[in-house]
């Protein structure tokens, strides 16, 4: 018998457009979020922040726009990045 993934947020019934998050798509928003303003805060565009911090453009679109879940890796990557970007741009293209 398949399990019903639990409701987190219900849609908005005023909204057609609204739909219901699951718990596993509150958490995949979740780690994009964290990711998304880790660039943003520093001002780069996807490709700026791509290309300093070595991540596929295409992998940050997709983890950006949440139509693919960031692994936990690239979470604490971002949140290393977003505490010390000069330090981790220094480090990963001194290779």
């Amino acid at each position: 018998m398949a399990r019903k993934d639990r409701i987190a947020l219900s849609a908005d019934p005023n909204d057609p457009e609204d739909f219901d998050v699951t718990q596993e798509g509150l958490e995949r928003g979740l780690k994009c979020r964290i990711i998304r303003m880790a660039r943003t805060e520093l001002g780069l565009s996807q490709e700026e922040f791509a290309h300093r911090f070595r991540v596929p453009v295409g992998t940050l679109r997709d983890w950006e726009q949440a139509r693919s879940t960031p692994p936990d890796f690239a979470v604490a990557y971002a949140r290393v990045i977003a505490a010390m970007p000069d330090k981790v741009a220094e480090i990963v293209n001194a290779a």
